[in-house]
C-alpha cells in the first residue's frame, strides 16, 4: 500500500513512531513521575499536585487494591467526573498490575449494571455523588471492594470541609446511600502507605483500559486496549503535536485544558497520558457544562493545548467573558469527537488567534488515527492525514480498495488499534479484517494528497457532543413504555450538540405525549441518550420483511419541535 500522505507531512514529524521503548503504560508513567517529579501534574479547584505526589498517592492506592487478593488482570471500575482522585486512580490501578474500566458517573443503574456484568469488574472508586446508583445494583454484580470518594477530600483542611458541605449539605449532590463495606479513598490511601507495591509486572500484551464503546446491536461493548496501543496512541499524538508545540515563541511549562471527561477516550489519551508523557499539566474541570465556571477557572492560567468538541468550543465563543482571556501561550486546539463546525473554528480563530486542528478516531483506535497537520492555519473540512505507523485503507462493500477520490469505509491499521472487543468474538470477527485493519463503520473519501473527508456514516449512530447513541437502546426503552406501539430512533442536527436524538412513535395508547416519552426515558438513560424530540405517526416505513428503515426517518426534511 503506497502511503501518499506521508508526503504532506509536516517537516519534523515522523513517518513512524517505536512504541517498543517501554514495556508497559506503568513503565511510561513511573518513568514520568521520576523525571517530572518536582512539576505540577494536575490542578483542581486551586489544589495542585505534583508529579511526585500522584507517584506517591497511586503506589499507596495500588498496593492497597493488591492486599484485597485481586489477581494480575482484574477489572477495576472507576466512575468519577474530572477530580483529583481520577488520575490518581488510572495510575494506581495500572501499577497494581490491573486493567481499567472507565464508567460514565451519569450512567443509570441499568447501563452500569451491564458494564459492570459484562467487564467482570470485581472493584470500583466512585465518587460519593453517584454511589446511590452502584446501591441499586451491586448485588447484582461481582464488585467486591467499593472505595468512595468526595469531591472535597483532597483539597485539604478547612477548604476540603467547606467543599464536602456545600455539596451535601447546600447543593444535595450527594443522595444517600448505603454500601456498608465501602472504604473511604482517604482511608483506602492511609491503609496503603504502609503497604507495599508488588513492583511493575505487566507487557505491552496486557490490557490496560476496557474503553467501552456501542455498536450496531445497541448492546455497549468493550474494546479491548492493551498498553502497546495506548503507549502507541500517546507517541503518535505527541510525534504530530511538535509542529504547533515548536511555535515561537516556544511554551516550556506546558499546561492542558482537561474539560473532556476522563472516560471518555479523547480525554484519557489527548489529556491525561499525553500530558504525563510530556510532563505537562492538566487543568481538570469537573463540570464543563458551566460555561461561565469554566472560563472563571480559564482566567487562572495560560493554557497551551485544548482539545475539545465542538460543543465546547461553541459554548465558550459565544459568551463575551471568554474573549478577555490571555492566549500568548495557545499553541494547539485539537478537535475531536464530533465534527467541528467552519463557523465554530472561524468564531475560535478570530478570538483566540489558534485554529482548531480537527482529528478523527475511535475508541477502538485509542483513539486518534487522522489528524489535520499541527502547523494548519486554516480550517480544512477534513479529518486529516493518517498519524505516524497509522494506514488509512478506504474498502467497498467487499472489502477491496476503492479508486482514490471514491467513497468507501473508512479502515484503519495500526499499532493503536484495539485487540478486539471483550468477550465477543463475533463482534470482532464483523470490524476485523484479515490483514488487520478495523472497519469503523464511517464511510470517507481520501484525496490525492492523503487527506480524509467523512460523508456519511455506515452506522446509525448519532453523535450528542461527541458521545455516541445507538438507535437500537434508545428503541428498546422507548418501546417498552406501556403506551407505544413500535418506534424508530434518528439522529437530526442540532446546533448546540451536532445532532440531538429523535424518536418516531406509532402510539397505542392515543393520549400518550410526547413529554411522557421523554419523562420515562430520564430514568432509564442517561442524559445524551435521551430523546429530545417526539414525533408521533401513524405508522412508520419498513422493508418488506418488516424492518424499519430508519434511513427513510432520516432523508424526510425533518421537524425540529416535539409534537404531540
Amino acid at each position: 500500500m503506497e502511503k501518499i500522505w506521508l508526503k504532506s507531512y509536516p517537516k519534523g514529524v515522523p513517518a513512524e513512531i517505536d512504541y517498543t521503548q517501554y514495556r508497559s503504560l506503568v513503565h511510561l508513567l513511573e518513568d514520568a513521575f521520576k523525571k517530572y517529579a518536582t512539576r505540577n501534574a494536575y490542578v483542581c479547584m486551586d489544589k495542585y499536585l505534583t508529579y511526585g505526589e500522584v507517584d506517591d498517592l497511586s503506589r499507596k492506592l495500588g498496593a492497597w487494591l493488591q492486599s484485597k487478593g485481586l489477581q494480575k488482570g482484574a477489572r477495576v471500575a472507576i466512575m468519577m467526573p474530572n477530580v483529583l482522585q481520577y488520575p490518581v486512580a488510572i495510575a494506581g490501578v495500572l501499577r497494581a498490575g490491573y486493567t481499567v474500566v472507565n464508567v460514565n458517573p451519569l450512567y443509570t443503574p441499568r447501563e452500569l449494571e451491564h458494564q459492570l456484568n459484562d467487564s467482570g469488574a470485581e472493584a470500583i472508586i466512585i465518587l460519593e455523588n453517584f454511589a446511590t446508583t452502584l446501591e441499586q445494583v451491586i448485588g447484582k454484580t461481582k464488585v467486591k471492594h467499593v472505595v468512595v470518594a468526595s469531591m472535597g477530600e483532597m483539597l485539604g483542611g478547612v477548604k476540603g470541609m467547606i467543599v464536602n458541605f456545600v455539596v451535601r449539605k447546600v447543593k444535595k449532590m450527594v443522595p444517600a446511600f448505603s454500601l456498608p463495606k465501602a472504604v473511604p479513598f482517604k482511608k483506602a490511601l492511609a491503609e496503603g502507605a504502609s503497604m507495599t507495591l508488588k513492583p511493575d509486572q505487566c507487557t505491552q500484551e496486557d490490557v490496560a483500559f476496557l474503553q467501552y464503546t456501542g455498536g450496531t446491536t445497541g448492546v455497549s461493548k468493550g474494546a479491548v486496549l492493551k498498553h502497546r496501543n495506548v503507549i502507541a496512541n500517546v507517541l503518535q499524538n505527541e510525534a504530530w503535536a511538535q509542529p504547533s508545540l515548536n511555535k515561537e515563541p516556544k511554551v516550556e511549562d506546558i499546561t492542558i485544558v482537561c474539560a473532556l471527561p476522563l472516560y471518555h477516550i479523547f480525554s484519557l489519551t489527548a489529556c491525561c497520558l499525553l500530558g504525563t508523557r510530556l510532563g505537562a499539566m492538566n487543568l481538570l474541570i469537573p463540570n464543563p457544562r458551566d460555561i461561565p465556571g469554566l472560563i472563571k477557572e480559564l482566567s487562572k492560567h495560560q493554557v497551551t493545548m485544548f482539545p475539545a468538541v465542538n460543543t465546547l468550543y461553541n459554548g465558550l465563543v459565544n459568551n463575551p467573558e471568554f474573549a478577555k482571556l490571555d492566549f500568548s501561550k495557545l499553541r494547539t486546539c485539537n478537535g475531536g469527537g464530533m465534527a467541528v463546525q467552519k463557523a465554530v473554528n472561524d468564531k475560535w480563530l478570530k478570538v483566540t488567534g489558534c485554529p482548531i486542528i480537527e482529528g478523527y478516531g475511535l475508541s477502538e483506535t485509542s483513539p486518534v488515527a487522522t489528524c489535520n497537520p499541527g502547523d494548519a492555519t486554516e480550517f480544512s473540512g477534513t479529518i486529516g492525514l493518517p498519524i505516524p505507523s497509522t494506514e488509512i485503507a478506504i474498502l467497498d462493500d467487499n472489502g477491496n480498495p476503492v479508486p482514490l477520490g471514491q467513497p468507501g469505509e473508512i479502515a484503519i491499521r495500526g499499532p493503536q488499534v484495539m485487540a478486539g472487543y471483550w468477550n465477543r468474538p463475533e463482534e470482532t470477527a464483523k470490524v476485523m479484517t484479515p490483514d488487520g485493519f478495523f472497519k469503523s463503520g464511517d464511510v470517507g473519501v481520501m484525496d490525492e494528497r492523503g487527506y480524509v473527508k467523512i460523508v456519511d456514516r455506515k452506522k446509525d449512530m448519532i453523535l450528542v457532543s461527541g458521545f455516541n447513541v445507538y438507535p437500537n437502546e434508545v428503541e428498546d426503552v422507548v418501546a417498552s413504555h406501556p403506551g407505544v406501539l413500535e418506534c424508530a430512533c434518528v439522529g437530526v442536527t442540532d446546533s448546540n450538540s451536532g445532532e440531538a436524538v429523535k424518536v418516531y412513535v406509532v402510539r397505542k395508547d392515543p393520549n400518550l405525549t410526547a413529554q411522557q416519552v421523554i419523562d420515562f426515558c430520564r430514568d432509564r438513560l442517561t442524559g445524551y441518550k435521551r430523546p429530545k424530540y417526539v414525533e408521533f405517526r401513524n405508522d412508520l416505513p419498513k422493508t418488506n420483511v418488516g424492518k424499519i428503515l430508519r434511513r427513510e426517518l432520516r432523508d424526510e426534511k425533518k421537524s425540529a419541535s416535539a409534537t404531540a
